[in-house]
């Protein structure tokens, strides 16, 4: 079996979550998903697992972190930098906040930071490996 990653998020409405995740272009596998949680996949390696908040409680005893705070921050690798706009943009046209971090467009690199409506933080980047200062 490959290597993967289950990103475990908490929201406070399911229904509302998906829906977004949809929107930036995840799909839904209904093999793990039920009225208190859903799975999300971007790729063959990469799902993330948005929770109700009941039925994150059944993993762990810690707090959820309040919305406007940043316990994590996820980047993902997209092909070009109009990619990386698309994504920024399907998330704020379906209830993301937009920017929460200041954009950075380094040539090489560019990226857009937007938070999922639980206030999740997800990095946006592209990246020219060959035009990175010193290659």
């Amino acid at each position: 079996m490959s290597k993967m990653i289950f990103i475990n998020l908490p929201v406070t409405d399911l229904p509302t979550s998906v829906a977004f995740y949809l929107s930036l272009g995840f799909t839904n596998n209904q093999n793990f998903t039920d009225e208190t949680a859903a799975c999300m996949v971007w790729s063959d390696a990469i799902n993330v697992m948005l929770l109700t908040h009941p039925k994150w409680q059944t993993f762990t005893n810690r707090p959820i972190p309040p919305s406007n705070s940043s316990e994590v921050m996820l980047a993902l690798s997209f092909d070009s930098r109009e990619a990386v706009d698309q994504f920024k943009d399907a998330a704020m046209e379906n209830g993301g906040t937009l920017d929460i971090n200041p954009p950075q467009d380094l040539g090489f690199m560019y990226n857009r930071n937007i938070a999922d409506p639980d206030g999740h933080v997800w990095e946006a980047f592209w990246m020219d490996p060959a035009s990175i200062p010193g290659n």
